[in-house]
């Protein structure tokens, strides 16, 4: 009940929030209690709970006081926080048990099942990689949730790559950067979840080798996530790279037909809605990015079910998915969204991307728009040749070009990142 009241508020901001903000402050928010007209919310980051506290307390008391009729106030609590009515750890939902296991991600799941085993020992650090949305972030709670079992006595901190940038640069703000090194330097197990975010940053890449090395001396596990291995990074040091490579890498896809239809039928009995074996076909021929869309699919079309008391057949759930498409057209991006969001980009009309002009203002983003035709959908030369009304050869060409770019130039990362959440809708 309060996890949903939670869910149908965050829903109600986001005409005042985009759903990529609320997600990026929401994602690992989870509720400990709800009792008294008073909702106590668990987020895992200090500074996330400061922006929390800071830009959406009051959005949420208002849109709670509209949903329920009566004032909430709502709390945010960190670090080891417990209610009497709350579970011991605000991640026991991310379990290997519950963990779908499909060829896509078998090797990534008995790898990290065997660091939760056997910490510290062969496989140090894990590194998991795999684009969003696939599991990564559940294997990693999986682990520590195991550990935290069987070593109670293990300091475990869980910390996205972005925060720990966030962190360290307060830290030296308020002088307290030995303060910042004793917290990081003395747990058993360290989970740096989306590492690519520290790449670039000199300073911070400074601080997480020092640490690194000080944790894997002195044997204690280290578990890394990112959307690439260490070796594609590009921006990340030589040195650290060396380090991520010395311990497991192991991949994540997505998942195959047959893993998806277990996702959803998994996802669709913990909402307790029946859905008929058609619909859950539907659904996986027709999202087939990750895993987080999947049960997105399944929540709008109970929703759609519930409020508009309309049977779950095949027409409902294309209709959820299509509100979905409107809401996130970056579920199944296609050529054309591509082009737009390059164009958007680089101000300048869609149809330049077709036409004969080949000035630099117009080349340049034609080849990044076949470059990011080539990575998000995995088009063929000839099929994106034929697209743009070219040679193979001229796609060819335009892919390497912005792939050696990729290689060399943050800036160039850069834009390709900023555009591929721009197709995304991430």
């Amino acid at each position: 009940m309060a996890n949903n009241i939670l869910e149908m508020a965050l829903e109600r901001l986001e005409p005042n929030f985009s759903p990529s903000t609320i997600s990026a402050w929401f994602d690992d928010v989870t509720v400990v209690s709800f009792a008294d007209n008073r909702l106590i919310l668990h987020s895992p980051v200090q500074f996330k709970k400061e922006i929390i506290e800071q830009r959406f307390i009051d959005p949420l008391q208002n849109v709670l006081q509209e949903l329920l009729g009566d004032p909430v106030s709502v709390v945010v609590v960190t670090g080891e926080y417990t209610a009497p009515t709350a579970s011991s750890s605000p991640y026991d939902d991310y379990t290997f048990e519950r963990f779908i296991v499909g060829s896509s991600n078998k090797f990534a799941h008995a790898a990290a099942l065997s660091v939760s085993q056997h910490p510290a020992a062969e496989n140090n650090p894990l590194f998991i990689y795999g684009n969003s949305g696939l599991g990564k972030t559940h294997l990693m709670y999986a682990i520590a949730n195991v550990i935290r079992k069987t070593h109670p006595e293990f300091r475990i901190i869980y910390v996205k790559g972005e925060d720990f940038t966030n962190e360290l640069i307060t830290a030296i703000q308020e002088g307290n950067v030995q303060a910042f090194r004793n917290k990081y330097r003395v747990v058993d197990l360290l989970l740096l979840d989306d590492v690519q975010f520290i790449a670039g940053k000199e300073r911070t890449q400074e601080e997480f080798f020092h640490t690194f090395n000080a944790l894997y001396e002195a044997k204690k596990q280290i578990v890394l996530t990112s959307d690439r291995p260490p070796k594609e990074i590009n921006t990340l040091e030589d040195r650290m790279k060396t380090r991520f490579e010395w311990g497991l890498l192991a991949d994540i896809q997505p998942p195959d037909f047959e893993t998806r239809i277990a996702i959803i039928r998994d996802k669709a009995g913990k909402m307790g809605v029946a859905l008929p074996d058609n619909v859950s076909t539907y659904i996986a021929e027709n999202i087939q990015a990750n895993i987080r869309q999947l049960e997105g699919a399944v929540k709008k079309i109970k929703a759609m079910h519930e409020l508009m008391d309309e049977a779950i057949t095949i027409e409902l759930a294309e209709n959820a998915i299509d509100a979905l498409r409107t809401e996130n057209p970056g579920l199944n991006p296609t050529p054309e969204r591509i082009m737009e969001a390059v164009a958007n980009y680089f101000y300048i009309p869609v149809e330049q991307m077709i036409s004969q002009n080949r000035s630099k203002d117009v080349a340049y983003p034609r080849q990044m728009a076949m470059y990011m035709i080539r990575q998000e959908l995995e088009y063929s030369f000839p099929d994106i040749a034929k697209i743009f009304k070219r040679d193979h050869t001229t796609v060819m060409h335009a892919c390497n070009k912005i792939e050696e770019e990729r290689k060399n130039s943050r800036e160039t990362e850069d834009v390709i990142k900023k555009l591929h959440n721009n197709i995304r809708g991430e």
